[in-house]
């Protein structure tokens, strides 16, 4: 959410939260204005300091991506992947076929 944003969302509920509250408090109109004024007031400074604290602490300057760099590594990873893959699968296929002989040893035995 962009900064601007963010203010202007806060200041919207401070608003209303004021009006809230002066119902809930205010004896005359201009206790109303008043408390409504001043709880939208503190939830707009409110909602800048929030603001420039968060701007503050979170670095705002981009970095280079090395996308050849990143690439690369992938390409390796990805062939490594792949020896693993035809790996398990050679090996799973003498299991299967290792299995299969034993179950027709089993039959024939059992005849």
């Amino acid at each position: 959410m962009r900064s601007a944003n963010f203010v202007s969302f806060f200041t919207v509920q401070g608003f209303f939260f004021g009006i809230v509250f002066a119902l809930f408090q205010a004896n005359s109109a201009e206790d109303l204005l008043a408390y409504t004024f001043l709880v939208t007031m503190f939830f707009y400074l409110f909602s800048h300091v929030v603001v420039s604290f968060y701007l503050k602490t979170v670095n705002a300057t981009g970095h280079f991506f090395y996308k050849n760099m990143y690439e690369k590594d992938l390409d390796i990873l990805v062939r490594e992947i792949n020896k693993r893959e035809t790996m398990i699968d050679h090996e799973s296929d003498k299991m299967d076929e290792n299995l299969f002989m034993e179950a027709a040893a089993r039959r024939t035995q059992s005849e």
